[in-house]
């Protein structure tokens, strides 16, 4: 019979055990209190801050391009390579071009030549002219004396009037092959124009981010053969909600968090694109970004808009303990440390913000020391 009773006791015992409060079992055993420093939950003004993914653009890019026909003779560059302003990158082949360049040459040495024939003639007119004015004075005076007859007299008027008109047909001539050899010296400066096109150069000091020509191939007018950055000038492009624009201005300073280079930067509006995407409802605002070497066009970045503020409570940041997906903060309860499951929303400059769990007036322990437990007794450290 004793025996019997012995397995029942140890079964209460456990049973006993089994059924205590865990917050019992978490309460630290009775001791001096721990001073620590507590900080009272009070309202503050905050951020409202809005996020917005953008791509990283060149603010300045080129499509480089052939104004003429014909095959590239030579490249001189590739993808990655740093060009300077000037710096020759494809050569066509310029033999046709060549030929018109002497032909408006050989034409204008012509209309030069044709020039000194007239201005020839016109000095000839121009002596006929002066020799005919000076036998009509004579002739006219001695008509008034009655000294020739009016045969003679007329004679010496219709030759005045051929040497006139001589002398304005020389004259015309020479207006309209002057204009000949102004017309062939424009003809060189086309003809040298469209020679010197067959030689492309880079617009700006920059980064070549596209090739697509290679000696041999046909270059035509209007077609792409390289794409050239300007190296150091560069803007996020970030999509913005169509209603938020009105709250967004050119010149408004912006954090801009670039991932792929684990770097936080400062930058400004510089543009707000008019024109709403009917897709995604947005509008591309444009950032300068400082110069950075790193920088390179397609990266991505988030862009990080201040839209007013609001009052909410926070706490310090580094309060905060996680443990996988649960978040608390120790508050002095009673005189007693409790850790309080809350909910915290986005972090701006250190602190939190707490969007449910803790209410204002309450005191946090802040910072906690090293090994604080729920339940153990604490006091303010003035």
């Amino acid at each position: 019979m004793r025996k019997a009773i012995l397995p029942l006791v140890f079964a209460g015992i456990l049973l006993a055990g089994c059924g205590q409060k865990p917050h019992q079992a978490e309460t630290a055993p009775a001791g001096a209190p721990v001073s620590v420093k507590l900080e009272s939950l009070t309202s503050v003004e905050w951020p409202t801050i809005y996020e917005a993914t953008g791509t990283v653009r060149a603010k300045t890019a080129a499509v480089i391009s052939s104004k003429v026909m014909g095959y590239v003779r030579q490249v001189s560059f590739q993808a990655g390579d740093r060009v300077r302003a000037g710096q020759l990158l494809v050569e066509i082949e310029s033999r046709d071009l060549d030929t018109q360049v002497r032909q408006t040459e050989a034409a204008h040495r012509e209309a030069e030549e044709a020039l000194q024939e007239v201005d020839g003639a016109i000095a000839t007119a121009k002596a006929n002219l002066e020799l005919s004015e000076a036998t009509f004075r004579r002739m006219d005076d001695l008509y008034q004396k009655k000294s020739i007859s009016s045969q003679e007299h007329d004679e010496a008027t219709a030759r005045l009037k051929v040497a006139t008109a001589g002398y304005q047909m020389a004259a015309a001539k020479r207006r309209q092959v002057v204009a000949r050899v102004s017309q062939a010296s424009e003809g060189i400066n086309a003809a040298a124009s469209m020679r010197e096109y067959a030689r492309i150069t880079a617009p700006f000091d920059g980064v070549v981010t596209d090739k697509h020509v290679e000696p041999g191939n046909l270059a035509a007018p209007g077609a792409p053969l390289a794409t050239i950055e300007q190296a150091g000038v560069y803007r996020l492009e970030a999509a913005v909600e169509e209603s938020l624009l009105r709250e967004i201005r050119p010149g408004q300073g912006v954090t801009v968090t670039l991932e792929a280079l684990d770097r936080t930067l400062n930058a400004r509006v510089s543009e707000i694109v008019p024109a709403v995407d009917a897709a995604s409802r947005t509008n591309i605002v444009k950032i300068d970004l400082p110069a950075l070497a790193e920088l390179r066009s397609g990266m991505f970045g988030r862009a990080l808009f201040t839209l007013g503020k609001r009052r909410l409570l926070t706490v310090p940041a580094a309060a905060v303990r996680e443990q996988g997906q649960l978040r608390s903060v120790f508050v002095a309860d009673g005189g007693y440390a409790r850790a309080r499951l809350a909910t915290f929303g986005e972090t701006v400059q250190g602190r939190r913000e707490v969007l449910s769990g803790l209410t204002e007036g309450e005191k946090i322990v802040f910072p906690a020391p090293p090994g604080l437990v729920d339940g153990a007794r604490v006091e303010d450290r003035p």
